[in-house]
């Protein structure tokens, strides 16, 4: 006759009865099968025994669902055993608050990481208000700059100088940022931008002449050059893996609203006199860098940048804030010492070693630096810096002509990228930073060829005016939705994560220099060029360099969705097809990690 007998695993686990053998001897046919029966019998008597003694450790099916799911035998087993008791009802009790007991510690656990989260989420937005600061000088500037022309009678080669140098000159405040960060810490480093940023738009708001404009003008860019490079790589050393795509995302979103706010501010304070109007513009953009003076007090420290100063007791009291339990925080913990060489001391590199290794790199730093350098430059080469810098000449070209009107199309580009690069934050870790960049880079260029089109429609009066500034307006949109749902956040996602802790924090610097010098070329040869080939022209430009983004994306960038740091520099150990293809599974790199 068979007998159904409890497994361990159902103690352990708290898994449904199974039948887990047949144990009657007439069946086997073995001359011992009676003492293994026996033998068996007893086992299960034991642990019947201390199931009794201990009912805390065992929850039976005593949920009616339980019971349901339960085969039938296994039902009935379950409810004979428990009437055997002679306590059925009073050890019923006991299971039931037990599973109360489950439910509050489930409770707990979710409670704790929810907090966790809230508070990674904090400190990525008061690391992200640096963002802001450069977000509203691009908008700012792009109104600003028609009054400053008016009021200070400069040329046109000055305007190009004054706008496009803000971004060459922030390469030297990214390139004192890597060092700074790696001497004061990350946090400082972004009160130290803020500083830096303060100091100079002070200057330019008070300034009488061009000169003295251009004075504050350089300041101002070292310190955006400062906040530009350290927010992302802040955010993603603070980040948990599974949300670290949607954090670093937040420098691109406060970007964003900065332009906004640049846009609205513009068409605001156009009513004022000549005079006075472009400096109230410029002065505003000094309130975001206040918060930040605050926030300091409230962010801790990046716990990998502790951990490199071997302040070990310090980053573990930050992943404790930040993570959900401690069994997973001293994981995380040593992997980063590993990765920082506190671990394994012959193996941390000192200060001189990370600058040759950048500039003579390894096969895997160098395929790190074609991505994370490449990427940072395909953002700027295809023209979005033109296209919100000179948003007014674009549209003024496309046939609106008053400041007003012309103030009041740009708030309608302001807006579109805020919103998208909205959607970017839910869409990054979900479906992943490649697919990302395909649908950016590939809407991108054909809104860029379609605004050339456009605009070569409108100049040789091709239909209705009306029409022709309808194409642009929406094209011009277009290009920076399809910018903010891709290349523009995954950019600063990408390389604040693909290189090694010794190295993060100087090749995000150089990344950056990449980003600002592109940004600044396309900036200051933008109104030159398009004198010489038409704005049409140059865009149609702009839709080829966009076009060749698509083929980086496809050869050189990898996927690192759903990674740790630590497991995103094996990624690009891996042979080269499993690299370009970005297909290496998560299993299969905990498996390399172990």
């Amino acid at each position: 006759m068979s007998q159904y007998i409890p497994t361990l695993d159902y103690y352990s686990n708290r898994l449904p009865l199974t039948r887990t053998m047949d144990v009657s001897p007439e069946e086997t046919g073995d001359p011992d099968s009676r003492d293994v029966h026996r033998a068996t019998l007893e086992i299960a008597h034991k642990i019947f025994t201390f199931q009794t003694a201990f009912p805390q450790d065992l929850i039976p099916l005593s949920t009616e669902t339980e019971r349901e799911r339960a085969p039938e035998g296994q039902r009935e087993m379950g409810l004979a055993d428990l009437r055997e008791s002679g306590n059925e009802m009073g050890r019923k009790a006991k299971y039931e608050r037990m599973d109360r007991e489950g439910e509050e510690e489930d409770a707990s656990y979710q409670n704790k990481s929810v907090n966790g989260n809230k508070y990674v989420i904090a400190c990525s937005i008061f690391a992200s208000l640096n963002s802001v600061l450069l977000g509203y000088d691009v908008g700012v500037m792009s109104g600003a700059i028609l009054f400053i022309k008016e009021d200070l009678q400069i040329s046109e080669v000055q305007e190009e100088v004054l706008i496009g140098c803000l971004s060459i000159v922030s390469l030297f405040g990214s390139l004192g940022g890597g060092k700074a960060s790696d001497s004061i810490g990350r946090k400082w480093t972004m009160g130290l931008a803020a500083i830096i940023f303060q100091t100079g738009t002070a200057i330019m708001a008070c300034a009488p002449s061009f000169p003295i404009l251009m004075v504050g003008r350089l300041l101002a860019g070292v310190g955006i050059g400062f906040g530009v490079m350290i927010a992302p790589v802040y955010i993603a050393e603070i980040s948990p893996a599974v949300a670290r795509g949607a954090l670093t995302s937040f420098p691109e979103i406060f970007i964003n609203l900065g332009i906004l706010l640049g846009y609205i501010s513009n068409y605001l304070f156009s009513g004022l006199s000549v005079h006075i109007s472009w400096r109230v513009m410029l002065a505003v953009g000094i309130l975001p860098s206040v918060f930040i003076g605050f926030s300091l007090f409230i962010i801790p420290e990046s716990p990998r940048w502790l951990v490199m100063q071997n302040r070990i007791e310090e980053a573990r009291s930050v992943l404790l804030k930040i993570n959900e339990n401690e069994a997973e925080v001293e994981e995380r913990l040593a992997e980063i010492e590993e990765a920082a060489g506190i671990a394994n001391p012959e193996n941390k590199i000192d200060e001189k070693a990370v600058w040759h290794e950048l500039l003579r790199p390894s096969p895997v730093i160098r395929r790190m630096l074609i991505a994370g350098f490449g990427i940072q430059c395909f953002q700027q080469i295809t023209g979005i810096d033109a296209t919100v810098y000179y948003s007014p000449t674009i549209f003024r070209e496309a046939g609106i002509r008053s400041n007003n009107a012309l103030l009041a199309a740009t708030i309608a580009v302001g807006f579109t990228k805020t919103i998208f690069v909205l959607i970017a934050i839910f869409l990054i870790d979900r479906i992943g930073r490649k697919p990302l960049l395909y649908v950016s880079t590939i809407g991108m260029t054909a809104c860029l060829f379609g605004l050339a089109i456009s605009l070569s429609f409108i100049k040789h009066e091709l239909g209705p005016k009306e029409l022709g500034i309808g194409l642009a307006i929406l094209t011009v949109c277009g290009n920076v939705a399809f910018f903010s749902v891709g290349i523009g956040p995954v950019c600063w996602v990408l390389t604040s994560e693909i290189f090694p802790l010794k190295l993060r924090a100087q090749a995000a610097a150089l990344g950056a220099v990449g980003n600002r010098v592109s940004s600044g070329m396309v900036a200051m040869s933008f109104l030159s060029v398009s004198r010489s080939i038409t704005v049409a022209g140059t865009f149609v430009i702009f839709s080829i360099v966009s076009a060749l983004s698509v083929v980086f994306t496809h050869f050189c960038v990898p996927e690192t969705k759903g990674k740790t740091l630590e497991q995103i520099e094996l990624l690009f150990q891996q042979n080269e097809r499993d690299w370009q293809n970005g297909e290496t599974e998560l299993a299969d790199m905990e498996h390399l990690v172990q």
